[in-house]
């Protein structure tokens, strides 16, 4: 396993930077979406519906790639490869919901995102990295 660096984490906590998740269709085709993100103890963790694309996915297959980029220069970008975790824990759905809707609309909106996608049927995924790779400053 991989291990997210203090670079790599203060990159990846800046802001309301949106990750690109990506995943393998059930055909083999590859599929991306953007998610909000967190990270918690060393991995990535977002919430998403339990029917969604995103979610029969990563029930049946748990290898994933999140990107996130900084698209202002001089550029930079942090690849995570990983291993999804899934979980429907109504006191961890609520808590990931409250604050990633506070990273992302702010501390006054948390409680309402949490209310409203921390509830049944969604779900919580945390990604244990398997390799990093990042490029900071690269039009430096």
């Amino acid at each position: 396993m991989a291990e997210l660096s203090d670079q790599v984490v203060k990159f990846l906590s800046e802001g309301t930077r949106t990750a690109v998740l990506s995943w393998v269709a059930k055909d083999g085709r590859p599929l991306s979406a953007p998610v909000w993100f967190l990270v918690d103890d060393g991995e990535l963790v977002f919430n998403t519906g339990k029917e969604t694309a995103k979610g029969r996915a990563l029930a049946r297959d748990p290898r994933v790639v999140l990107c996130i980029h900084d698209d202002n220069p001089p550029f930079s970008f942090v690849q995570v490869q990983g291993v999804a975790t899934i979980s429907e824990e109504p006191d961890d759905l609520l808590d990931v919901a409250t604050r990633t809707g506070g990273r992302y609309m702010g501390a006054d909106r948390a409680e309402e995102f949490g209310r409203r996608n921390g509830v049944p049927g969604e779900l919580v995924v945390r990604v244990k990295p398997t390799k990093v790779h990042a490029g900071f400053d690269v039009a430096d």
